[in-house]
């Protein structure tokens, strides 16, 4: 399928708005946490994305707050400042096995690393995929406009991701922008498996070795196990077992800088 290079935003503007189809799930403690697992246990694409809350006084940030995994009927909103993600989750994000398909990857993935100590493999980065299509959009409103024919609604991406209840809008708006990025990376793969793999193959490798080079800089040393129902382990801190999630690893793939 030929996608056009570029789009307007008036042109989206008469696009049908996108709508996250599935369930939300909030994690914010120790058993919904466990339900997380259950979601993510045999899964081997899902759409990842992150959430910070804004600031609007100059010198002050705010750690991520947020962070959202996709199935393709569930939607996983981790509130990171309020329960840990466990073990099994680090473990997940830590597996080549499990594609997390998002876009401006490497910021998520510096932010994420603030909060949980993990090392990151099988991160797809859009932007560095849909080139390959003739596709010039980098943010994910102007590629799903251009790869799934929808627009993707921005109102909630000011909000305060914090706050001690999210709104229905928020976790709409949070559910889609993960869920959203693995649509694409399916539709694009769909249309040419063999140009998606080699696309994917290369972000992987150079992950591998940008691992490899992080662990040479810190002096080697073997990566910490780490068990069922543990909290991921934080700087200077260790755990220890096993993980759950990938145990049953199936493929179910067939079936702004930072811009989004």
């Amino acid at each position: 399928m030929k996608y056009q290079a570029t789009i307007t935003n008036e042109a989206i503007n008469e696009l049908p708005v996108g709508r996250f189809p599935g369930r939300v799930l909030v994690v914010d403690s120790e058993e919904t946490m466990r339900e997380a697992e259950e979601v993510l246990r045999g899964v081997s694409v899902v759409g990842y994305d992150t959430e910070t809350r804004p600031s609007f006084q100059k010198g002050l940030k705010y750690g991520m707050a947020l962070v959202q995994i996709s199935t393709a009927d569930t939607a996983l909103l981790f509130r990171v400042k309020q329960v840990p993600l466990s073990a099994a989750v680090c473990e997940m994000l830590s597996s080549p096995e499990v594609l997390k398909v998002g876009a401006a990857i490497r910021d998520d993935i510096r932010g994420m690393r603030t909060v949980a100590e993990f090392r990151p493999a099988g991160f797809v980065d859009l932007q560095g995929v849909v080139g390959r299509w003739g596709i010039e959009e980098l943010s994910v409103k102007k590629m799903a406009a251009i790869v799934l024919g929808i627009k993707v609604s921005k109102a909630q991406r000011l909000t305060n991701w914090e706050a001690v209840r999210l709104t229905e809008p928020q976790q709409e708006y949070a559910a889609m922008d993960a869920w959203v990025c693995r649509e694409m990376y399916l539709r694009l793969r769909a249309d040419e498996p063999q140009r998606m793999d080699e696309a994917v193959e290369l972000q992987l490798r150079q992950q591998a070795l940008d691992g490899a080079s992080r662990k040479a800089k810190k002096g080697g040393g073997r990566q910490p196990q780490q068990g069922r129902g543990a909290s991921c382990r934080r700087r200077r801190r260790k755990t220890t077992g096993r993980n759950p999630i990938n145990a049953e690893n199936t493929a179910d793939g067939k079936t702004d800088t930072q811009t989004r």
